[in-house]
C-alpha cells in the first residue's frame, strides 16, 4: 500500500471514529449534549483534527440525518413491497414508520427536528424524497379509484405525514406509559384506516 492510500485509509478511520464517538454521546446524553469539544475529548484528538473532517457540528448532524433517512426509506420500501394493495401499502408504511421512530429515536429526533434546531429537510436532505415517493404512489392509486377527482394528492401526502409525525412527536415528548403506548397505536390505526377510506371514496 502506497503513502497516499495509507493516508486516505487513516483519514477514513478517523472520520469513522468521530462519527462512532458522536453517536455514542448522542445515545448516552442526547443531541443537545453533542459538541465538537466533547467528541475531541472522547477520542483524544485535538479540536482542529475534528474540523479537518467536519466543518462544524451541523455537518456531523447532517451526516446522521442522511443515515436516518436512508434507513427509513429502506424500511418503508420493504413495507410497501409486502403487498400490492394500495390501502394495504399505506397501512404497512404507517406501521413501519411508527416502528422506525420508536426503535430509532435518536435518528428520528434529528431527522424531524424534535427538540433541536433543524434546517428545511428537503433542501438539506434529499434523502427525504424516497419517503415522499413511497407514500405518494399508493395515495395516487387510491385517488384514481375515487369518484371524486378533485382530491389533491399533495394535500393528502401532507395529511398522512402530519398524522404520523404528530402522534409520534406527542408520544416522544410526553414519554407516556405502556397503556398510553397501546392507545397511541390504536389512534394511529384508526387515523390511517379513516385516511384510506377517505381516499377510496
Amino acid at each position: 500500500m502506497g503513502i497516499v492510500e495509507r493516508r486516505l485509509r487513516q483519514k477514513d478511520e478517523v472520520r469513522s471514529s468521530i462519527l462512532e464517538t458522536a453517536w455514542q454521546i448522542v445515545k448516552e446524553e442526547g443531541w443537545q449534549s453533542l459538541s465538537i469539544r466533547k467528541i475531541a475529548d472522547a477520542i483524544e484528538y485535538s479540536v482542529p483534527v475534528i474540523y479537518d473532517h467536519f466543518a462544524n457540528k451541523e455537518a456531523i448532524l447532517l451526516e446522521f440525518g442522511k443515515q436516518g433517512f436512508n434507513l427509513l426509506a429502506k424500511k418503508l420500501q420493504q413495507a410497501k413491497d409486502s403487498t400490492d394493495d394500495p390501502g394495504g401499502q399505506l397501512k404497512a408504511i404507517a406501521d413501519a414508520y411508527w416502528n422506525f421512530a420508536f426503535r430509532n429515536k435518536e435518528y428520528y429526533q434529528l431527522m424531524f427536528g424534535l427538540g433541536i434546531a433543524c434546517c428545511e429537510q428537503e433542501k438539506c436532505l434529499p434523502e427525504l424524497t424516497p419517503f415522499r415517493n413511497l407514500v405518494m404512489e399508493p395515495i395516487n392509486k387510491l385517488i384514481t379509484s375515487n369518484k371524486n377527482k378533485q382530491i389533491n394528492s399533495c394535500l393528502k401526502y401532507h395529511t398522512f405525514w402530519s398524522v404520523m409525525h404528530g402522534l409520534i412527536s406527542i408520544k416522544m415528548i410526553n414519554n407516556n406509559t405502556e397503556v398510553a403506548d397501546e392507545l397511541n397505536k390504536l389512534v394511529l390505526d384508526d387515523a390511517i384506516d379513516g385516511f384510506i377510506k377517505n381516499l377510496k371514496g
